[in-house]
């Protein structure tokens, strides 16, 4: 699967599911521990639902972790408005931070890592 079949699936994949815990959360259906948890149980469905489909464990993260910050850019656009910031600050801060991950977890150079999803919320991002 190429990158932009495989940003074109775990996209709108997790979007949805991530939208309706958005709403339950800040309706006050879900505390801050429930919405971690289902959080991190979506990104393993999502991981685990990839491996099935062939596509490598490196390759899920990346996607994954690119797709979370393309989705997350208005929490990020609010977080360097109210941090007085520009927004390629905190963008940065939070590639480097997904990219610390990947790189933690998946045996990659971080600095490779950070160039990939970089890339990738450059392409699909809004």
């Amino acid at each position: 699967m190429s990158k932009q079949q495989l940003m074109k699936v775990v996209l709108p994949r997790l979007a949805r599911p991530l939208h309706r815990q958005l709403c339950q959360y800040r309706s006050g259906r879900m505390d801050d521990a429930q919405f971690t948890r289902g959080f991190e149980d979506l990104l393993k469905q999502e991981h685990a639902w990839l491996a099935k489909r062939g596509v490598s464990e490196i390759r899920a993260a990346l996607a994954i972790h690119g797709a979370v910050l393309i989705l997350s850019s208005p929490g990020l656009r609010a977080e360097a408005v109210e941090a007085k910031l520009p927004l390629e600050v905190i963008e940065t801060r939070a590639i480097s931070e997904a990219a610390a991950d990947v790189a933690a977890n998946y045996g990659i150079s971080e600095r490779k890592a950070a160039n990939i999803i970089s890339s990738l919320v450059a392409r699909y991002g809004e």
